[in-house]
């Protein structure tokens, strides 16, 4: 559900625009305040989990994201939808940011990659079915449902994660309420300021909201290296093979928002495809993840995570490279095929590298590891997002301007694959489980 609401307004948003009698540019807000609440909150609900343990973060953002939910189909004004919006923001994020930590004590290490493989397979298909759900509930109901059916789900979920989930070890330290008001800050103008980039009439607010995450996120770091288990876990990052998989997360996940952003661009305004059909097309690229990601995460546990991460991303960058170089009108196996193919390495790829990510960091320190994998996601995708709206705004015709978008995608890939391999070079990742 955390993942699907993400994506599942998006669709809604003309219909929403017209029901609360809203512009369109400010209807962009019921988008736009979920992210920012994941994004601001994971670290300090991250730190959390630590503090008083993975099982309570998790059931508490699930009954927040569940009333939350309730109350977005209740809204009946713009201000009231995006405040809702926002606390079930709060509630995605208190899952998302223990969601791998908690998968690490629910799994023993031998199968910790078949853990993190049916995870990987739940985001792709979710990220995937976002549009295609909201298009379903849209055809047969109102917009409010696209909201409304979480609640029952949201208790069901509550009912089994309440039975399900394990109790996890607390960490004896005091929460750092003035970190988290710094990473707020910091991480708030740094994604605002990034969504931004694509905007030449606003060039000097944008400036303000980067320099300004600049200079916050100065402070901020500087305030969590004199400290033994930071809110922000910068100490996690001078692990070389941690740090290495970061760099590996934020551009594997880039690629992957380029081509998603820019694709759909060009099979409507360049071939000439209708936006079901665009749907069809887009179609291969999850389900070959949906395939791949549990063999892969299996995998992961008889041979090493860093080769099988490093060899789908290889696939991913070709299968992206041949995107880019497409025939001038090519038929739907053309498409296909090179979908697919991403799909397949991106599939290989993710689960390997989330239980690299995961195992790297100290067990006591699986929520920092666990906030840092979840927003080096976000971060990958809100900067390939922002790429592409730069690329478009430079060269207006779509065509060109995709193949050149696809062809830094296949870039990206590339370089994290490059960092993927470089793991091997490291000291080894703590086994602890």
């Amino acid at each position: 559900m955390a993942v699907l609401d993400s994506s599942i307004a998006n669709v809604a948003l003309p219909t929403i625009s017209k029901e609360l009698n809203i512009r369109p540019a400010d209807s962009i807000w019921i988008v736009n305040a979920y992210q920012l609440a994941v994004t601001v909150s994971l670290f300090p609900l991250a730190s959390l989990g630590d503090i008083f343990g993975y099982r309570r973060v998790y059931l508490s953002g699930l009954a927040v994201f569940t009333v939350a939910s309730l109350a977005c189909a209740m809204s009946d004004s713009l201000l009231t939808l995006t405040l809702a919006r926002i606390v079930q923001g709060l509630g995605a994020a208190g899952l998302m940011s223990v969601n791998i930590a908690l998968i690490r004590f629910i799994y023993p290490y031998k199968l910790l990659g078949r853990g993190v493989g049916y995870n990987a397979l739940i985001v792709a298909v979710s990220s995937a079915a976002g549009p295609s759900v909201a298009a379903l509930i849209l055809s047969a109901a109102s917009w409010q449902w696209l909201f409304a059916i979480n609640v029952p789900l949201g208790l069901l979920a509550l009912f089994v994660a309440w039975r399900a989930l394990p109790e996890t070890p607390h960490a004896d330290r005091k929460f750092d309420a003035l970190s988290a008001l710094l990473n707020a800050l910091t991480f708030g103008l740094l994604i605002v300021g990034i969504k931004g980039l694509d905007d030449s009439q606003h060039t000097a607010l944008v400036v303000a909201e980067l320099g300004g995450a600049l200079v916050l996120g100065y402070f901020l770091i500087r305030r969590q290296l004199s400290q033994e288990a930071p809110l922000l876990p910068v100490d996690l990052l001078k692990l070389p093979v941690f740090a290495l998989s970061v760099v590996t997360s934020v551009c594997s996940f880039g690629a992957q928002s380029i081509a998603y952003v820019s694709l759909p661009f060009y099979f409507q305004d360049v071939i000439g495809r209708s936006q079901g059909e665009t749907g069809l097309l887009m179609t291969p690229w999850p389900l070959a993840i949906a395939v791949i990601a549990p063999i892969s995460g299996r995998l992961a546990d008889r041979y090493d995570p860093g080769i099988l991460a490093a060899a789908g991303l290889g696939v991913l960058a070709a299968g992206l490279g041949l995107l880019a170089m497409m025939p001038a009108d090519p038929t739907l196996a053309d498409i296909s095929w090179r979908m697919a193919l991403c799909g397949l390495g991106f599939g290989l790829f993710q689960s390997p590298n989330n239980k690299v990510l995961i195992t790297s960091a100290p067990r006591e320190r699986s929520g920092g590891a666990s906030g840092i994998q979840a927003t080096a996601r976000l971060l990958g995708q809100t900067l390939g997002a922002a790429l592409v709206g730069l690329i478009f705004g430079l060269v207006p015709d779509h065509g060109r301007g995709t193949i050149i978008a696809v062809g830094l995608a296949a870039g990206a890939a590339a370089l994290a694959g490059v960092a993927s391999g470089l793991r091997r070079f490291t000291a080894p990742q703590g086994q602890s489980g």
